[in-house]
Formats: structure tokens, sequence, C-alpha cells
């Protein structure tokens, strides 16, 4: 196929760093136009250095364009399933930030609309292809460590998101562990059936006005007998917080944090070694490149995308037990939501 021609919707944070990294380092793919509904010079001066030739206001645009064949969707979470549902109408293939939708009914009106029309959906959940993360899966995978009993995931942010994001963003575990509710099927290779949330607000009050908690602990039951724990913390001040282990009847694998530089320093004052990377963009650039890859390799080749649109309606029904789990203060099956 020639080479891939892409309409990004949303030139914020994350738009920005697929935009570049597409345009910079995707072989066979090319953001052509940009939408966003705050166009400023700002947006207009990142176009012109990043080589997106076409900017607008109006995602019509881009939908309407017969020579564009996918859109990236990294506009507000409360947009995805209307844009999804538009571009698989337009006939264009769909990388979608997570999560779909908030709406169990909205996501799968979306994936309804791709189905129908045939064309592709990735869901961004950009952990499975990190280095580290996708190592403890293929271990897994392979039966090298027998049979899951323990899945374990740490993931803890640098610092908390602006409070004006989380009065849309469906509260911490839709816009922050739900990256960890998919990491934990991946991990696990099963699917969650209990979940059991606890909650608590200990680095700033402010959560409370918006029904959020800024610290989570959760555990889950999976298919295969396998039980996982995963820790979320808004407030890890030296870096963004990274570690998955999983244990089976034949033994372990762990990873832990990507650092500045692995020097160990050792002196009578003690043994020092670098923090973790502060955040996100660092420690998962080149994960966002790989998935990228992948999804123009799924368009290429015809292939199922690597993360479907299954895999992001699972998730946000675990994150949705989460929060029922956490609201009524017990555990909570999926079936009660599936039902």
């Amino acid at each position: 196929m020639s080479e891939l021609r892409i309409g990004l919707i949303g030139g914020g944070r994350i738009g920005k760093l697929h935009g570049k990294n597409i345009n910079t380092a995707v072989p066979g793919a090319k953001v052509v136009s940009l939408v966003e509904a705050m166009l400023d010079d700002g947006h207009r001066a990142w176009a012109a250095e990043v080589g997106i030739p076409k900017i607008t206001k109006d995602p019509a645009d881009i939908m309407k364009d017969k020579d564009i064949d996918a859109v990236f969707i990294c506009s507000p979470t409360d947009t995805h399933a209307d844009f999804i549902i538009q571009a698989a109408q337009a006939g264009k293939h769909i990388f979608c930030e997570k999560p779909i939708h908030t709406d169990i009914g909205r996501i799968k009106e979306a994936i309804a609309a791709v189905d129908k029309a045939g064309v592709k959906l990735q869901i961004g959940f950009v952990r499975r292809f990190d280095h580290n993360h996708k190592k403890v899966h293929d271990t897994v995978a392979s039966g090298r460590l027998g049979k899951p009993h323990i899945v374990k995931i740490t993931s803890r942010d640098p610092e908390g998101p602006p409070l004006s994001y989380i009065a849309g963003s469906g509260g911490i575990f839709m816009d922050m562990t739900i990256h960890d509710f998919d990491m934990a099927r991946y991990l696990a290779c099963s699917e969650v059936t209990e979940v059991t949330a606890y909650g608590a607000i200990n680095i700033d009050p402010e959560y409370k006005k918006y029904d959020d908690v800024d610290t989570a602990a959760i555990m889950l039951k999976f298919e295969n007998g396998a039980i996982g724990l995963i820790d979320n913390s808004r407030a890890a001040h030296y870096g963004y917080d990274q570690r998955t282990e999983v244990h089976g009847d034949k033994g372990s694998v762990l990873v832990g944090n990507d650092l500045a530089d692995t020097s160990v320093i050792s002196t009578a004052d003690g043994v020092f070694c670098e923090k973790p990377t502060w955040f996100f963009l660092e420690r998962y650039n080149n994960a966002f490149i790989a998935e990228v890859i992948g999804f123009v390799d799924a368009i290429n080749n015809n292939k199922n995308p690597p993360v479907d649109g299954k895999d992001g309606l699972m998730a946000v029904y675990i994150a949705l037990a989460a929060g029922k789990s956490l609201k009524e203060n017990r555990p909570v099956k999926l079936s009660e939501l599936m039902a």
C-alpha cells in the first residue's frame, strides 16, 4: 500500500505526541491534516514544524476528504464514540485514544459501526507495546511460568492532572487505572471476572468535589484462577512508577522502572541510583511509536489490530465495576454489568 495518509483530531498533548512521532519516526504513514476545535497560532506553528499541511476546526473536513485513509482520535473522551462512528461511516480506519467512551451503550454503538463499515479500529493502550511489559506477557503466554497465580501492577503518576481535566475524565478508574485494567488482562492472558476497589483522598481534598479519589488499590479475580493486585497514586514525586510482576506455579517474571541511566554509585554516604523517568512521554515514547507501527501494519496487511474494540470495551467494564465496588463497598462481578 502507498503511504497511509492520516487525519489527526485533537492538537493537545497526546495529539501532538502522535503527530510528531508519525511524521518523524513511523515509516509509511503521514499526518496530512489536523483538526483542533481551539485552533490558535500555537497549533499552526506546531503543524508547520512537523509538516502537517492542512489545519481546520471542523472534523467534517477530515471525514469527507477522500485522500485521508485513517483518523487518529485524540480529542476529549466524550467525543471519542461520535468520531469513531463518523470515521467508520466515512470508510476510514481508526486509531482512538482510551477510553472509547465511559458509557457501555455508546461503546457498543461505535464498535458496531466499525464492524458494519469493515474498517480497522485500534485503541491506544500503549503499555502493551512497551519492551518491558511485553516481555512479561510473552513469558506468561509461552507457558514458561506455568499457571499464573498472581498479577501485580504498580502504576503511580508523578503528579495529578489539572482538576479541570478530572471534571470530564470519568475519574481515576476511567482515565488512569484503565491502562492497568488492560495491562492486567494482557499480562494474565485471561479475562477479569470480579473487582474489589478501595480508594482514598490522600493528596488533594479538591478531588472530593468531583466524587473521585487520588489513591487506589484494586483486587481482581481472573477466569484462569489468578488474583490481581493494582495500586495507584497521583503523587509519586520521585517519578513515573511503572512496575509489573506475574507469579506462576513454575516461577515469576518481574520488571522495574526505566531509569535515566542504570549506574549505581556506592560511597561511604550510601548507595545511589537515578530516579524513574519523569512521566509517560519519557517512559513510553518508543511504545507510542511501536503501537502506530502496529496500526499501520494491520491496515497494510489486513490483519486484526493488536488492540481492538473488544479490548477497549473490556477495560471500561472493569473500570465501571471498580467504581461500583468503591461506591457500594463490595466485590462486583463483571457479569452484573454485562447482563
